[in-house]
């Protein structure tokens, strides 16, 4: 029944885009967002220089109002709402640029115009999880659903990366050669190289929170998990952390993007434990970060840039990488300690030893190409002359 649903709408889907196939091609590009950095980051650039081009956004529900206030020409995708569906479909059939930060399975219906790029900047610099063709839950597909993967992977021309190591993952997960990779780093990772923007995001984050100018910060940031909900997802004992910290560092907690939970912290972990879920931006959060507390997260290939603590809190491994299969053996491929609990989280807090070394090679395996200006060198190679 559900391959039945997708085969309707994928139906449905291509007959809007070929009817709109017969309108000419406009100097535009599209833009397909899940998470609003990359995107950002180089709209904001193309604004920078000045290019003479028309831009649209058809955003996922979570940053849709983000992008509504810079640009009016602004929708939803993959969303009940008809007439931003039509509206999308519209123009992913009449831009010259396409760039899409995830996979959307409609592209699967669709067949560009031989003028048209198809961009893939991905949602993150690099991935611990299998995905795409190499995602272990492909076992349980149907032959169908397998084919229409490959038919979305075909439509990226290029696939942007921020090292050789995410580029040979991208080989395997999208079936795709090496002259489709595109070595110019991950846009948003240029903040990191900022220190105006950085010093200004400092400055508010302080005002907002002063505690957090006062004393270390742990910042503890999980990624989402398709077997527990969100309640489920906090595993930390925050009363032990309270107890062990409360006087030297600050805590702040913040959940995937998927995971709606509004924690309820009451007054029992005043000035220690804070609930940063619903702020837009980790990377903002990540340079006020002293110690990072994470797990099967791609923020670690960021943080590494700044050179600071890391601690891998796998409490799960053995059915986190049976359920989504990893790219690599865990606990040697981190730069940091992993943890079972938050006994030992504490003991590793308060153990000033950090090695440096393997922090170092960690951030040029992921981030290599990252070098402050990879918004500017994308935009240039996209739309320069």
């Amino acid at each position: 029944m559900r391959e039945l649903a997708i085969s309707i709408y994928l139906t449905g889907f291509k007959v809007f885009f070929t009817l709109f196939k017969l309108f000419p091609l406009k100097k535009r590009v599209t833009f397909l967002i899940s998470f609003p950095d990359n995107s950002m980051y180089i709209y904001k650039e193309l604004q920078r220089q000045g290019i003479d081009i028309e831009v649209i956004f058809l955003c996922h529900s979570r940053c849709f109002n983000v992008f509504k206030k810079i640009n009016n020409a602004t929708y939803l995708v993959e969303s009940r709402n008809i007439i931003h569906t039509i509206i999308g479909i519209y123009h992913l059939a009449t831009s010259k640029q396409i760039i899409m930060d995830n996979y959307y399975g409609f592209l699967a219906s669709t067949k560009f115009k031989e003028d048209v790029s198809c961009i893939q900047i991905w949602h993150s610099v690099g991935a611990i999880k299998q995905f795409g063709a190499e995602d272990p839950t492909n076992a349980n597909r149907t032959p169908a659903a397998l084919k229409r993967f490959k038919r979305v992977y075909d439509q990226f021309d290029r696939v942007v990366v921020g090292s050789d190591f995410m580029g040979d993952i991208f080989k395997k997960a999208f079936l795709i050669k090496e002259d489709v990779i595109l070595k110019s780093g991950i846009p948003r990772t240029d903040f990191f190289f900022d220190e105006r923007k950085q010093e200004q995001t400092k400055r508010s984050l302080y005002e907002n929170n002063p505690v957090l100018k006062e004393k270390k910060v742990i910042l503890y940031a999980p990624t989402f998990r398709r077997y527990e909900n969100a309640i489920e997802s906090v595993k930390l004992d925050i009363g032990k952390m309270y107890a062990k910290l409360k006087d030297e560092y600050v805590l702040l907690i913040k959940l995937h993007p998927a995971i709606k939970l509004e924690l309820d912290l009451g007054d029992n972990y005043q000035d220690f434990a804070f609930d940063y879920g619903e702020y837009p931006d980790v990377n903002e959060l990540l340079i006020i970060t002293d110690i990072l507390i994470t797990d099967y997260s791609s923020i670690p290939m960021e943080f590494a840039r700044l050179r600071r603590k890391m601690i891998f809190f796998a409490h799960d491994l053995a059915t986190y990488e049976k359920d989504n299969g990893l790219w690599e053996i865990y606990e040697s491929s981190v730069p940091g300690p992993v943890v079972k609990n938050t006994d030992e989280i504490v003991e590793v807090v308060l153990d000033t030893t950090v090695d440096m070394a393997q922090i170092e090679a960690y951030a040029k395996k992921w981030a290599e190409y990252c070098r402050g200006n990879s918004s500017e060198k994308l935009v240039n190679i996209l739309f320069g002359e």
